[in-house]
């Protein structure tokens, strides 16, 4: 508890021993209510002050409105204990929802001890601690074991193990060498690391991060808009129908002293704090709760769509598979394996598509750029060079297509093909392979698991290498290849294909797939650790390689909304149930209260249950 709330529960300690020795002493009439007045300016002095600060700005219909009506009426009715026991709840309720709010921004801010103090720099040959934002682009870093990386950068000098814990929610070390890129928010276990800052504080992992989870509060759900609007038009309404319950009936009958009690007792029921404070409560343990497992997701209304996914669509490389390719079959035609191998990794070089890499590894040797001109990327389809006076066309088939050569592989190898001609002639293939991911088939289970009904992948590989992974990852669709531009189209046919209620998932790694993100319901970059166009495209983002968080967040978001609901019907059950009993006379002011404060304390108890998310 804040120093503030332990204060505040002193008070209400306070107050309610004053309340016991009132209702024990024998007094009467006026000397009865100055003894209960005490209790009541201890534990309702603020309530009272506030609700005249309130009017006084134009702000007439709140909670404190209606304790003080409903509190004040009781005492000039002679409800003495019953006004003290109203305040006295109600600070009780107010007490317990900040206690909840305090937690619920410990779980999320428990992520802000990833912002860096200092930064250590070399400087003329000393060591100096400045803050992280004074660091330029270039400056060298030290960072000593136990210290966490201020900076993104490049490690020059050392070895070490990186606690990504932070970022990712994993409790295994990363280990780093030279050469081996660094991002701030981690910590430096082990050894002394001399890092290359590559990125400005402002641009940095740990910034970025920070920034979108601060931020997250300001994208509500519909479920609080539509709480928020209830609450506008829901208070003054009950404040008029009270009035009209205390006057009208008493002046048909005269019966002042049976109407104005009921009318009170309504008042004191139809405060909406459980909906007010419950509701984004919940919505806020969700966030932080999925924070802690490094699923960072940047606003309530991506957590209230997310509970309702039905189709969740996949890119191929690096998101169901480890985007390690590796040439697992060469076929030439009219030249050995190793002369074919050798253009395509001259022509692939320029690349740095994971395929074109892997071509070059396989080659193992160095590439002679003197060899290789006039290289042309063909988009979606490969690459086109003149490599010794001759030109050569590395790709798929359909660079062959729209080159008229026909293409007779006569081998059957699940995997990528890469076709080779030179000067017009077809000179053989390679297929590369990449694996699935070891996690990928246990988190389409999970998601079938948790309601979604189709899993989708959109590659631009080849139908066999597609139609492989597919099938032993137990997807219910498959496309293959896709240009970027067709992938956004199977996007939008997917999406006018889905069932009404709803949601759309597509799942990337938010760089090559940035418009198929923006165009999902819900776009979901993994592996993101670092990635700035991730977190700028994404609207969730899973901050490392591991895809059960997927199937987590669903979870996550599903429980979220589940408590919402059971929040809602239960608040507006029991107050419409005790309303209608208030009006008749057969609730009194006892009933109202636990109408009141018990219905708040047991729906903030419900939506705490998100800030233990397992």
């Amino acid at each position: 508890m804040t120093r503030k709330q332990k204060k505040m529960l002193w008070r209400i300690l306070i107050a309610f021993i004053l309340f016991v020795i009132s209702l024990l002493l024998p007094v009467e009439g006026l000397f009865r209510l100055a003894v209960f007045l005490v209790p009541y300016a201890v534990i309702g002095w603020d309530v009272l002050w506030k609700a005249v600060r309130n009017i006084l700005n134009g702000q007439v219909f709140d909670e404190n409105f209606l304790m003080c009506v409903a509190t004040v009426g009781a005492l000039i009715i002679g409800e003495y204990p019953e006004a003290v026991a109203v305040m006295l709840f109600y600070q009780v309720g107010e007490l317990f929802q900040n206690v909840a709010v305090s937690r619920s921004r410990q779980s999320i801010s428990a992520l802000m001890d990833i912002r860096p103090d200092y930064a250590n720099v070399e400087r003329d040959g000393h060591l100096l601690q400045v803050d992280p934002e004074e660091v330029a682009v270039g400056d060298v870093i030290v960072i000593k074991a136990g210290e966490r990386v201020p900076l993104d950068g490049v490690v020059l000098e050392g070895t070490s193990a990186l606690d990504t814990a932070a970022l990712t929610g994993e409790s295994l070390p990363r280990d780093v060498a030279v050469g081996d890129e660094v991002i701030s928010g981690c910590v430096n276990l082990s050894g002394l690391l001399h890092v290359k800052v590559s990125k400005p504080f402002g641009q940095s992992t740990v910034a970025r991060i920070l920034d979108l989870v601060e931020n997250s509060s300001e994208k509500k759900a519909q479920a609080e808009h539509f709480i928020t609007k209830f609450a506008r038009y829901y208070t003054p309404i009950v404040v008029f129908a009270a009035l009209a319950l205390a006057v009208i009936p008493s002046l048909v009958d005269g019966q002042w002293g049976t109407w104005v009690p009921r009318a009170l007792n309504f008042l004191v029921v139809s405060c909406p704090c459980a909906l007010v404070i419950s509701i984004p409560l919940s919505f806020f343990g969700g966030i932080g709760g999925a924070s802690k497992q490094g699923i960072l997701v940047k606003g309530s209304n991506y957590l209230e769509a997310l509970a309702q996914a039905g189709v969740v669509v996949f890119d191929k490389t690096g998101t169901l598979t480890q985007g390690q390719f590796s040439v697992t079959a060469i076929h030439p035609k009219g030249m050995s394996e190793g002369e074919l191998l050798e253009l395509a990794a001259l022509a692939e070089q320029f690349s740095t598509h994971p395929i074109s890499r892997s071509i070059v590894a396989a080659w193992g040797g160095v590439p002679d750029q003197e060899r290789v001109s006039q290289v042309e990327e063909v988009a979606g389809h490969g690459v086109r060079a003149a490599i010794d006076g001759r030109t050569v066309l590395a790709g798929n088939g359909q660079l062959m297509d729209r080159e008229n050569i026909p293409v007779n592989t006569g081998h059957d190898h699940p995997g990528t093909v890469i076709h080779v001609a030179v000067d017009g002639k077809y000179a053989g293939h390679l297929v590369i392979a990449d694996q699935p991911k070891a996690t990928s088939a246990q988190a389409l289970k999970e998601l079938k698991a948790a309601g979604v009904r189709q899993t989708v992948m959109l590659t631009g590989d080849a139908q066999g290498a597609a139609q492989a992974v597919a099938s032993t990852l137990g997807l219910d669709q498959f496309y293959a290849q896709l240009l970027p531009s067709d992938k956004v189209e199977r996007v939008e046919k997917l999406l006018e294909e889905k069932a009404p209620r709803e949601k759309l998932v597509f799942v990337g790694d938010g760089i090559n797939d940035a418009p198929v993100l923006s165009r999902a319901d819900i776009g979901v970059a993994m592996g993101a650790l670092g990635s700035d166009a991730a977190i700028e495209a994404a609207d969730i983002v899973l901050m490392d390689d591991d895809l059960l968080k997927l199937p987590a967040a669903v979870r996550i978001a599903r429980k979220t909304l589940s408590i919402v609901r059971q929040n809602v019907v239960f608040a507006l059950g029991v107050k419409l149930l005790v309303l209608i009993l208030s009006a008749f006379g057969y609730a009194n002011m006892w009933a109202a209260v636990f109408a009141d404060v018990g219905v708040s304390v047991l729906a903030i108890l419900n939506a705490s249950r998100m800030l233990n998310v397992k």
